[in-house]
């Protein structure tokens, strides 16, 4: 089997896993994502140098605390500013022009406040209006998708100007534009003829899709860099680990909610 079949299928397993859990019930997608939060810990801690246990257990604490108890709005708050927070501080660490080592303090900062609460959140956001619905979450994943594919699509055809070379040496400013493009399609399609929602709420999420799912590809990119590994792990065919199948998701996440929570003030 050629290694573009094996990738082909083993993506195609993921994606079926994916979007079957996330609509079949609230409970297996709450239970995907925990197991997927899991296997994530462990290989971030091999990335970063860390043993998994401790992490582990404050993964699963933390994801059963906020996700089988009704937890008050203001902790889900409290949530998503040390998310914010540890984003700026991982914006800061992917634009340090030195691969510097991490302290054991840094390293649990990042666990936490880069792994561990932005897939908590991701959990909550189709939540957002008192019920589970499903069907964002399924748009926000194919606004990834359709970003992370078409970025390499047109970047393979067309690109000639680095991006961020030092970092991601195949991703360029051709590619990106063609993913932010794409993006903004596909969420279009998908507000007028799934959603049945917001055309400009959708171009917007779009847009934040498309930027801050590339810086987060960015930063694992760093993380694996300073590691000295090319995948975050093997459990995926051709595609790595999990860690870089969800390394999108996890840096949208608090902003894809941080908007809808200013969506929902403001109206």
């Amino acid at each position: 089997m050629t290694t573009t079949v094996t990738r082909a299928l083993s993506g195609a397993v993921y994606v079926l896993l994916l979007v079957g859990a996330t609509l079949y019930s609230q409970y297996s997608f709450l239970l995907l994502f925990g197991i997927l939060l899991l296997f994530s810990v462990v290989e971030f801690c091999k990335l970063i140098s860390l043993k998994p246990i401790i992490p582990l257990v404050i993964a699963t604490v933390g994801y059963i605390l906020f996700n089988l108890n009704n937890t008050i709005k203001t902790n889900e708050i409290l949530l998503l500013i040390a998310a914010l927070l540890v984003s700026i501080r991982s914006l800061l660490f992917l634009f340090e022009k030195k691969d510097r080592f991490l302290d054991k303090q840094t390293k649990y900062v990042f666990l936490i406040g880069y792994l561990i609460i932005p897939i908590i959140i991701f959990t909550k956001i189709p939540f957002i209006n008192n019920q589970y619905i499903p069907e964002i979450i399924i748009s926000i994943l194919v606004i990834i998708w359709c970003n992370d594919t078409f970025a390499y699509l047109v970047g393979i055809t067309m690109g000639k100007n680095k991006l961020f070379e030092r970092i991601s040496p195949k991703k360029t400013i051709e590619g990106f534009v063609g993913g932010v493009i794409f993006a903004v399609v596909a969420g279009i399609l998908l507000a007028q003829f799934y959603l049945h929602q917001d055309l400009i709420k959708w171009i917007i999420i779009a847009m934040i899709v498309s930027a801050f799912g590339t810086l987060g590809d960015l930063i694992e990119s760093k993380f694996k860099r300073i590691a000295g590994v090319k995948d975050s792990g093997n459990i995926m065919p051709g595609h790595g680990g999990f860690l870089d199948r969800l390394d999108s998701i996890i840096f949208v996440a608090p902003f894809v909610y941080l908007f809808y929570q200013i969506i929902y003030y403001v109206s």
